[in-house]
């Protein structure tokens, strides 16, 4: 029953704020909410800033795309529809290796963040591993890397199968 009450006394205020709304026309915006509007610091999504990537295939064929900062390596790929075979099986959740990819030395000292246990289990998996592999559903793209370039290895090894 306290519960009840609790439940009713914190809905009241929301009640009226509701039934308040009802007195002003329908492209009017309530008072509180202009000054919330007025007041945000963030950005859009839509107005993240744009980042480039190109892959290098084990041919020489190198593919240029475009992501936001926020995306993963695998999120690009997603939406520019690359056609790497098999890439990104498991979607990102660590279940596979069939998104490794092996970055310049310099860009993969300059990685945000480290390679997890779990990340390193699956590239233990993959085919071609070298020092600087790392899998492209766990690289957040940054602003710093902007234009780096990555190879694809020549095939995959999809650790689920």
């Amino acid at each position: 029953m306290a519960l009840v009450n609790q439940l009713q006394r914190f809905s009241r205020p929301i009640l009226k704020i509701a039934s308040n709304y009802s007195k002003y026309p329908s492209n009017t915006t309530l008072p509180f909410l202009q000054a919330a509007r007025s007041t945000s610091t963030t950005k859009p999504l839509s107005e993240k800033e744009e980042v480039s990537i190109t892959f290098v295939r084990a041919n020489g064929e190198r593919i240029k795309a475009k992501g936001k900062v926020g995306d993963t390596i695998l999120d690009i790929v997603v939406n520019n529809e690359i056609d790497l075979d098999g890439y990104g099986a498991c979607e990102g959740t660590l279940t596979c290796s069939t998104c490794h990819l092996i970055f310049p030395k310099e860009v993969y000292d300059a990685l945000p963040d480290k390679p997890t246990d779990e990340e390193l289990d699956m590239l233990d998996l993959a085919y071609e591993l070298t020092d600087t592999s790392r899998l492209g559903c766990q690289i957040v793209m940054t602003k710093d890397l902007d234009g780096i370039e990555v190879r694809v290895p020549t095939t995959i090894n999809d650790a689920r199968a």
